[in-house]
């Protein structure tokens, strides 16, 4: 039992911030994706005109 709780302990806290930190990359990488959609609309309007 001691073991099992001392695994949680250690591997729980590299978990918790693993996710919270997925979860912050998240958003990042939406915006990221925004930003290189409307760059590309405006490469291909500058060279269609």
């Amino acid at each position: 039992m001691e073991g099992f709780i001392s695994l949680i302990g250690n591997v729980g806290f590299p978990i918790a911030i693993s996710l919270y930190l997925l979860i912050r990359i998240e958003g990042k990488l939406e915006s990221l994706t925004t930003s290189i959609n409307t760059l590309s609309t405006a490469v291909n309007n500058f060279f269609e005109k």
